[in-house]
């Protein structure tokens, strides 16, 4: 916590830009983030968050105006959690914090609930799987005066600057300062992680921080591949790059891997069923790794959504979407979620709501970012280790919006023609490959997966779903029915191991 006259601060904050902010402020030293962050509310007061970029979640307390304000960074890397209840106000980035206070209740969410079985994700950004705790969506900020709270939204992208050079080679020199700085300002470390896999995001960026440490032992990245569950070139792809850039590899064989497992206890306990991944024993163990080497891992998400704008869809796939809208809601809502439980949260009204206004996937708001970045958070991973992206940088994310889609941002030619003499050919030209299949579905139907249809049942889960409707995991005909089925068990799962917090009193009146 830091302290200043009439000012307290408490933040889980790395605030990037600092020498422009620092230029800004007039400052002659060079502070803490902390300290830039007091600096900032200083002059700007509640604007700012108009000025401050990086990964962030901060309270302020002003005891001249006597309120609280609070902020959380444009794209919710860094979580943030809240209550306001009896006139107490409590805040964390790790939601189970929260939990111990006596007045928390373990009361669930319904409506978060309905949209985990539905949609695998919380739909709305501002609340929790528990009723009595509360969420700061991205790019938004909090006040709290007078025992009323505000919260406002101060940043969305950007979509109607324009930024146009007179020659192409200006385009990547500029795209490629943008991307250099999102590194540097990331890595702050002597030796770095990369998550990595053989594509051309995750490759660019090793490259990138390769360059920066100018240290080749100082980058060591690691890599799930698959020999044998379904064709996978990734090993291939991610050890040529690796050898091109002289860097360390380690490939993790997720073969090895079974559905929910869990390689070390407590992995499959998270604060929400959110984060609770069928391939959770791969994910945790690459992140292990990365801990195991230093602090600070680097991944290559989201670069497709900002530099793989898609061509325009074929007309027998517009069809098909239009025809997906057009289905009755009663055929699209699973027949074992309890109709009373879907009358009482609105379901289909909430299904017929995403089929009309389907979330924008380059939005902050978009709530997959949202559960991602949260299952990277130390608060949920409990490993020592800070998971960074520099992709999603606002510098870079409002660089790319601005810039014409065609041929820049078209099957990523910008970031194709930035790493020319950076990364293999192969690798350079190498066009986006998804796995062949879906992984966990291959794992489920591969292995005996009596299990998921034979489990002990929590007492809540039968608020929620009529197990005499569900059908066995096999019988399901598609890979919605089967995704949607596993959430049936991932929920009881975290029902059954998301116990009571041990209480106490922590709060700030």
């Amino acid at each position: 916590m830091l302290i200043r006259e009439n000012l307290w601060l408490k933040a889980n904050a790395r605030i990037d830009g600092r020498e422009e902010l620092i230029q800004k402020l007039q400052l002659t030293a060079s502070p803490s983030d902390e300290e830039l962050i007091l600096h900032a509310y200083e002059t700007w007061g509640e604007d700012c968050v108009k000025h401050l970029i990086g990964d962030f979640a901060f309270v302020i307390w002003d005891g001249r105006l006597q309120r609280f304000f609070c902020a959380r960074d444009h794209f919710g890397v860094k979580p943030f959690f809240y209550t306001h209840m009896s006139n107490n106000f409590n805040f964390s980035s790790t939601l189970n914090d929260l939990r111990v206070d006596p007045n928390v209740s373990d009361t669930l969410n319904q409506i978060a609930v309905g949209d985990y079985l539905l949609f695998g994700v919380n739909q709305d950004l501002s609340t929790t799987i528990f009723k009595d705790i509360q969420r700061l969506p991205p790019g938004h900020s909090l006040t709290l005066s007078n025992g009323s709270i505000k919260i406002r939204r101060y940043w969305t992208p950007s979509r109607s600057h324009k930024v146009r050079f007179r020659d192409p080679a200006s385009y990547v020199d500029r795209f490629s300062e943008i991307l250099s700085r999102a590194v540097k300002d990331r890595l702050r470390t002597d030796r770095v992680a990369v998550s990595m896999s053989g594509g051309l995001d995750s490759t660019s960026l090793a490259a990138v921080a390769r360059a920066q440490l100018n240290d080749s032992s100082a980058v060591h990245c690691f890599c799930l591949v698959y020999d044998r569950v379904l064709p996978d070139e990734e090993r291939h792809y991610s050890a040529l790059a690796a050898n091109h850039l002289g860097i360390r590899i380690t490939h993790l064989n997720g073969d090895r891997y079974s559905l929910f497992d869990e390689q070390v206890p407590g992995d499959m306990n998270q604060p929400e069923p959110f984060l609770l991944s069928p391939l959770a024993g791969q994910f945790h163990s690459l992140l292990r790794c990365c801990a195991n080497f230093g602090q600070v891992a680097l991944t290559g998400y989201d670069g497709d959504s900002f530099m793989n704008v898609p061509p325009p869809l074929k007309i027998r796939t517009r069809l098909k979407r239009l025809l997906y809208r057009k289905l009755p809601i009663h055929i699209l809502l699973p027949s074992w979620i309890k109709r009373s439980f879907s009358k009482r949260t609105n379901l289909a009204e909430r299904l017929k709501h995403s089929q009309t206004n389907p979330v924008d996937v380059a939005s902050p708001l978009n709530p997959i970012w949202t559960a991602l970045f949260e299952g990277y958070d130390p608060g949920a991973t409990r490993l020592a280790l800070e998971v960074r992206h520099p992709f999603m940088d606002v510098r870079l994310v409002e660089y790319l919006l601005s810039i014409p889609t065609s041929p820049w941002r078209i099957n990523k030619h910008i970031l194709r023609e930035a790493m020319k003499d950076q990364l293999p050919e192969s690798v350079l030209n190498r066009h986006k490959t998804p796995l062949a299949g879906d992984l966990a579905l291959q794992l489920a139907t591969r292995a005996s997966v009596r299990w998921l249809d034979s489990f002990e049942v929590s007492p809540q889960l039968r608020a929620f779903v009529d197990l005499n409707c569900r059908r066995k995991f096999l019988d399901e005909k598609t890979s919605n029915a089967r995704w949607a089925n596993l959430r049936v068990f991932a929920l009881n799962y975290w029902l059954l191991h998301s116990r009571p917090m041990v209480r106490q009193t922590t709060s700030i009146a």
